[in-house]
């Protein structure tokens, strides 16, 4: 997919901030032309999640074609549009799928963002429409799809809200341990969540971090090392014997790589869309690909960890491919060797503060006192 364009990154932005998971479409000219465009892994990967179909299950054939009922979503108007998705028999079973009339409302190498909700398809020219129009007026389907979106994630933020209210109107309460840990044991078992080890999120899907006033939140996304049995180097150490060099008399490989640009070390990131993966590669011939992510791995590390990027609502976890094919996600080297050893403080993935909103919606703050005075 091409790079996104500073109005459609800026339209990304505003569904992401209204809790609306997404994926995207390019058609070509061709694609246009003869009703067909590659499911990419982003796709199939995002067709999975919603649970609507998994290409991995589908037999080759048109015969084996499934049709989901959808419709194309402009300004003002809903024109039925069902969404096909199938495998030929020809091209090792490619997984492919189209926009019924898309050839009416897309022109080659727009972006068009595909939404599953409640089992159904609703496609939209991103690069076309007028989002703020849509959202000032509230007066078209897609408005009611989005805010329908937003409302649905609501619920249970809105329910853990009011317990925090009450808990207010209780005044001070005494920290259930002297320690930095205290505050948030002490939350915890306020709203009767066990104390675990657990990465999961604490309450239904909502991680609770609380903090004192001098905590200071980091802008890294996630650490996480690569697959190593899918990977051509298997240990950070050979990353760095590899790609090494000395400074401070420490040999040492601190650098960031990115799916756009090559760095001065020659490394460069990828994504495989037939095998969903994530692909480090250097310019060397004779090195080629050397680390692999299942992108389905960094989706899990991401909404495990979320928690230490903003106490906000959950990440947009179908925008983690696609944020890394832009260059918008980014992975850190921090390796160096100490002694006989190697010390690895990643591989992170990190993202520029500006292009946060593009997978964590905004935080919203609320005055608990002031909420609770007023109830």
């Amino acid at each position: 997919m091409r790079l996104f364009s500073i109005a459609e990154e800026n339209k990304v932005k505003e569904l992401t901030d209204l809790s609306v998971a997404m994926t995207y479409l390019e058609p070509t000219q061709t694609g246009l032309e003869k009703s067909i465009m590659d499911a990419t892994a982003i796709v199939r990967s995002y067709l999975k999640d919603k649970g609507v179909h998994d290409y991995l299950q589908q037999a080759k054939g048109i015969e084996n074609k499934i049709v989901i009922d959808g419709f194309i979503l402009t300004e003002t108007d809903s024109v039925k549009a069902n969404v096909s998705l199938y495998r030929p028999e020809t091209k090792n079973g490619d997984p492919r799928i189209w926009v019924s009339k898309l050839n009416h409302f897309a022109q080659s190498n727009d972006i068009v963002s595909l939404i599953i909700y409640k089992g159904k398809a609703y496609t939209f020219n991103l690069t076309q429409i007028d989002l703020s129009n849509v959202l000032s007026l509230k007066n078209s389907p897609l408005y009611d799809l989005i805010r329908n979106f937003s409302k649905d994630e609501s619920l249970i933020s809105n329910e853990l809200l009011q317990k925090l209210i009450e808990l207010v109107k209780l005044g001070p309460v005494e920290t259930l341990v002297d320690a930095d840990t205290g505050v948030g044991r002490t939350l915890e078992h306020l709203l009767g969540i066990s104390m675990n080890s657990s990465k999961k999120p604490d309450y239904k899907g909502i991680e609770l971090k609380s903090y004192r006033d001098s905590h200071r939140n980091r802008m890294n996304l996630f650490a996480q090392v690569p697959d190593w049995s899918l990977s051509k180097f298997k240990s950070s150490a050979e990353i760095l014997s590899q790609f090494g060099y000395t400074r401070n008399s420490i040999f040492r490989l601190y650098c960031t790589v990115s799916a756009i640009t090559k760095n001065s070390q020659g490394l460069s990131l990828r994504i495989d869309d037939i095998k969903d993966l994530l692909i480090e590669t250097s310019d060397s011939a004779s090195v080629g690909d050397f680390a692999v992510w299942r992108i389905e791995q960094l989706k899990k590390r991401l909404l495990e960890k979320h928690k230490e990027v903003l106490h906000t609502k959950k990440p947009i976890d179908s925008q983690l491919g696609p944020l890394l094919s832009q260059g918008i996600i980014t992975l850190d080297h921090l390796i160096k060797r100490k002694g006989t050893g190697v010390v690895e403080k990643g591989p992170i993935f990190k993202i520029q503060p500006t292009s946060l909103q593009l997978l964590i919606p905004d935080p919203k703050y609320y005055d608990l006192i002031g909420l609770a005075r007023r109830e």
